[in-house]
């Protein structure tokens, strides 16, 4: 009797237990499920306007329902929309910003790692110092850097030009990339750089077939993180650059406030997600390898 007893006892604390796991369970998915509701929001707003027609948006309001369908703000907001002072939609400024991005990513992406390598493999009296100095840019403000690089760009004559940007941004980028990098190669053990200094390899050659054949993880998270940082970038675009020499951020942001005439809620939502599909196309299939990268330099 008392083991039947303790036995049904054992069993009513089991399933309290698995009601209280399954509660919580719900508990959390439900918080989740409302802040996920929260943040896709405006995306699913912007989403709609795009394909919504403009006497709907004006006589419903912008976050409503759709009740209509319509393709045409898509073309008009590519090529046809005056924004910046031209009637070419937004894409040339899209172009801009491809032109910009890919070489400012690549560049800094590679600086990074050298300066990674060099300050995490090939220390010098001062190096840590040096360090401390870099990624010192990590955490100042780029309103601080504008008066400098205006007299940089200027004294180069880069200034009104994407060559000008690509330079600001694979500087600006190199405290980013050059910590990631840095706090990666760290991890690699020291016995395997000596033992390839002892065979006679030398900098570049322990770079090439060592370093760099263990770096895709970081590589990736770097790439990303100044893919999305740089195309997403606003201040520099809006000072340094002007009309047709504009990235699609300066030009987005001039086409949702411009006062010359009516506000065309479908062409600019629709402008807007042109300019927001390369980032999320690069975290749509790059996001597993990102959140990857980053968790295997933290356990090395």
């Amino acid at each position: 009797m008392v083991d039947i007893a303790f036995g049904s006892d054992f069993a009513a604390s089991i399933r309290t237990e698995r009601r209280r796991y399954m509660l919580g369970r719900v508990g959390v998915y439900a918080f989740l499920c409302v802040f996920a509701i929260i943040y896709l929001l405006p995306l699913f707003v912007i989403i709609a306007n795009s394909f919504r027609e403009l006497p709907e948006i004006t006589q419903n309001g912008l976050i409503a329902f759709p009740r209509s369908f319509s393709l045409a703000a898509w073309p008009n907001a590519w090529s046809h929309f005056c924004v910046a002072g031209t009637c070419e939609g937004v894409k040339r400024n899209f172009f801009n910003s491809l032109v910009m991005t890919i070489p400012a990513t690549i560049v800094s992406t590679l600086l990074g790692a050298i300066n990674g390598y060099v300050l995490a493999k090939w220390r010098f009296r001062g190096s840590e110092f040096l360090f401390g100095c870099m990624t010192l840019g990590v955490f100042m403000p780029g309103q601080i850097a504008l008066m400098p690089w205006a007299y940089i760009l200027g004294n180069l004559r880069l200034s009104n030009s994407i060559y000008g940007l690509i330079l600001v941004h694979c500087i600006q980028g190199l405290s980013f990339t050059t910590l990631f990098c840095r706090n990666y190669y760290v991890s690699i053990p020291d016995d395997l750089i000596k033992a390839a200094r002892i065979d006679g390899a030398g900098f570049w050659r322990i770079f090439f077939k060592i370093v760099l054949p263990i770096s895709p993880p970081i590589l990736i998270v770097t790439v990303i993180w100044q893919f999305t940082s740089i195309w997403n970038e606003y201040l520099f675009g809006v000072v340094f650059t002007g009309g047709r020499q504009q990235p699609i951020t300066a030009a987005v942001v001039a086409l949702a406030t411009s006062q010359m005439n009516a506000k065309a809620y479908d062409i600019s939502s629709a402008a807007v997600m042109i300019a927001a599909i390369p980032p999320l196309l690069i975290y749509f299939f790059g996001g597993k390898y990102f959140v990857r990268g980053l968790t295997q330099g933290a356990v090395k």
